[in-house]
């Protein structure tokens, strides 16, 4: 596979939200800062070059996917675009809402153009690591429904290596029932250590919105071959899904400090 990268720079106003809530935009301030400034770079370039009139795209979740939704309603109330959106998780569907966007789901629409998504780590290979927000399964099946997979991050999430910068580890979506078992499984097999992900806003874990529970896969610096050790835990009884999306992503953008946007594609 050819991997291409190149750096442009895209001209974009320095507004931002003093606070971005989870589901969209809530208030104005003068001044962003380089990461808030290199996320809403990345995705208003994304959406500006991958959205089209009469298409259907998938909307990721995270942060800088709130820049993208922002842009897609721009577009779509300025230049009269007709565009359906499908959710990736909770958020997305409110984003989505809130922006007065038309909402559909796989079930009417199994098909997707394209699906705008973030990731937490992008290597040079465009394997990708996602799952911080616990949103995994969905993304991914959603993703595999689409022409195109676009990421749109900041340049923290750029890495010639997974787990170069990104340090929380493979978010793996599990059966309840079933996670110490996993759990015990892979620390026998792969090595590392796994952490049950835990809530911050009541006791006990993360539940995803499936009703799953997540662990955190801190792995060995030494992995090369990560087709290989997702099919491993993959076939591990009561694992759902992982967060790593093996050739799925078709470009990359990501917003640099400096204001430009350096583009990673695969070919």
């Amino acid at each position: 596979m050819i991997f291409k990268s190149a750096v442009t720079r895209v001209a974009i106003s320095k507004s931002v939200p003093s606070r971005i809530g989870r589901y969209g935009y809530e208030q104005f301030s003068k001044v962003m800062g380089p990461l808030e400034s290199a996320k809403k770079a990345a995705a208003y370039k994304a959406v500006d070059e991958y959205v089209k009139d009469n298409s259907i795209i998938g909307i990721g979740s995270g942060s800088t996917v709130i820049y993208a939704v922002h842009r897609l309603a721009e577009r779509v109330r300025e230049e009269n675009l007709r565009v359906i959106c499908i959710p990736t998780s909770f958020q997305a569907r409110q984003l989505i809402i809130n922006h007065h966007l038309a909402l559909s789901d796989l079930e009417i629409h199994p098909k997707l153009s394209c699906t705008i998504d973030g990731a937490d780590e992008v290597d040079a290979e465009m394997n990708l690591l996602k799952g911080g927000g616990g949103c995994l399964l969905q993304e991914k099946i959603v993703a595999s429904c689409s022409d195109e997979l676009i990421i749109v991050a900041d340049y923290t999430k750029n890495s010639q290596r997974l787990g170069e910068q990104f340090k929380k580890g493979v978010s793996i979506e599990v059966i309840p029932l079933a996670y110490v078992p996993i759990k015990q499984r892979i620390l026998e097999n792969l090595g590392g250590s796994i952490d049950l992900r835990m809530a911050k806003a009541k006791l006990g874990p993360v539940l995803t919105d499936n009703g799953n529970f997540i662990l955190d896969w801190h792995f060995p610096n030494n992995i090369t071959d990560w087709n290989k050790i997702n099919t491993e835990i993959l076939l591990l009884p009561g694992v759902v899904e992982t967060g790593i999306f093996i050739n799925m992503a078709k470009k990359a953008y990501f917003g640099m400090a400096d204001g430009s946007v350096k583009e990673q594609s695969q070919v």
